[in-house]
C-alpha cells in the first residue's frame, strides 16, 4: 500500500510540473475575452509568450485589451450568435496562424439567460443564451478542427459548475448540460488526430457575484409581460 501510494505521489508530482515548451509561434485563440476569465487568462498567455488572438464582443472590449498587452497580441470582434462574424474569425485565425496550425482553442464566452420559471420564459429566452453559450461554441469549434489537427492542438471549454444543477428554468443550464457533452464526444474522437480536449468546471469568482437587484428586476419583468391567466394561475405570494 506504501509503495503504491508513493507511486502515486511521484507520478502525479512528475505530471504536475510538465510544462509546453517552446512558445514562439504557438497561437491560441480564446473567445469572451472582454472581461473576466476570458480577459485574464489572455493577459497571462501573453505574457507567457503564448501567440494569443482574443476574440471580443466589442470595440471597447478589443481596445482595452490590446493597450495593456504586447504586440503580439491579436483582436478580432466575433458575435457567437452570427455565423457569418463566425466565419470571419476563422479567416482572421487561419491567416494569423499562416500555416502553422491552432495550438489552442479556449471557449469561454456566456450568452444572457433570463431567469425564472420555465413557464414564465418564451422561446427567444432559451436562443439568447443557447445561441452563443451552445451553437456558437459547437460552431466555431468545427470550424476550428481543421487548424486544431494540424498542430495537433488542443480544445479547452471553460464550464461554470453552477450550470451542471438544474435548479432554475432557462437555457443558462442547457448551455453549460450541453457543452458537457459535446467535449466529451469531442475528446473521444479527436484522440486519433492527436487534439486533446479539456472541460475547466470553474466555481464562483468575485468579479461576478450575483447581483440579486439585477436578479429581481429581470424576473419583475418577465412577471409584467405574463398573460393574465398564467399570472393568476400563480398569483403575487408565488412571485
Amino acid at each position: 500500500i506504501l509503495a503504491s501510494i508513493l507511486s502515486l505521489i511521484i507520478y502525479w508530482t512528475i505530471r504536475d510540473r510538465y510544462r509546453v515548451r517552446n512558445l514562439n509561434g504557438k497561437h491560441v485563440f480564446i473567445t469572451g475575452c472582454d472581461t473576466g476569465l476570458g480577459n485574464s487568462l489572455a493577459k497571462w498567455l501573453d505574457k507567457k509568450g503564448f501567440c494569443v488572438i482574443a476574440a471580443c464582443t466589442t470595440e471597447k472590449g478589443s481596445q482595452e485589451l490590446q493597450s495593456c498587452s504586447s504586440l503580439s497580441l491579436k483582436t478580432v470582434n466575433v458575435n457567437l450568435a452570427d455565423s457569418d462574424s463566425i466565419a470571419r474569425a476563422v479567416v482572421f485565425v487561419t491567416e494569423q496562424t499562416a500555416g502553422k496550425g491552432l495550438f489552442g482553442l479556449v471557449s469561454n464566452a456566456d450568452g444572457t439567460a433570463p431567469v425564472g420559471p420555465i413557464d414564465w420564459l418564451r422561446i427567444e429566452d432559451f436562443h439568447s443564451v443557447l445561441d452563443v453559450s451552445l451553437l456558437g461554441l459547437i460552431e466555431i469549434t468545427l470550424k476550428l478542427l481543421p487548424l486544431l489537427k494540424k498542430a495537433e492542438g488542443r480544445v479547452v471549454n471553460l464550464i461554470n459548475a453552477k450550470g451542471l444543477m438544474a435548479f432554475v428554468g432557462g437555457g443558462y443550464s442547457l448551455s453549460k448540460w450541453g457543452m458537457e457533452a459535446f467535449s466529451d464526444t469531442l475528446r473521444i474522437e479527436m484522440q486519433h488526430f492527436g487534439v486533446k480536449v479539456s472541460i475547466v468546471e470553474h466555481g464562483f469568482f468575485k468579479a461576478e457575484e450575483v447581483n440579486s437587484d439585477i436578479i429581481d428586476k429581470h424576473l419583475l419583468k418577465l412577471w409584467n409581460r405574463l398573460t393574465p391567466e398564467i399570472r393568476d394561475s400563480y398569483g403575487e405570494k408565488y412571485l
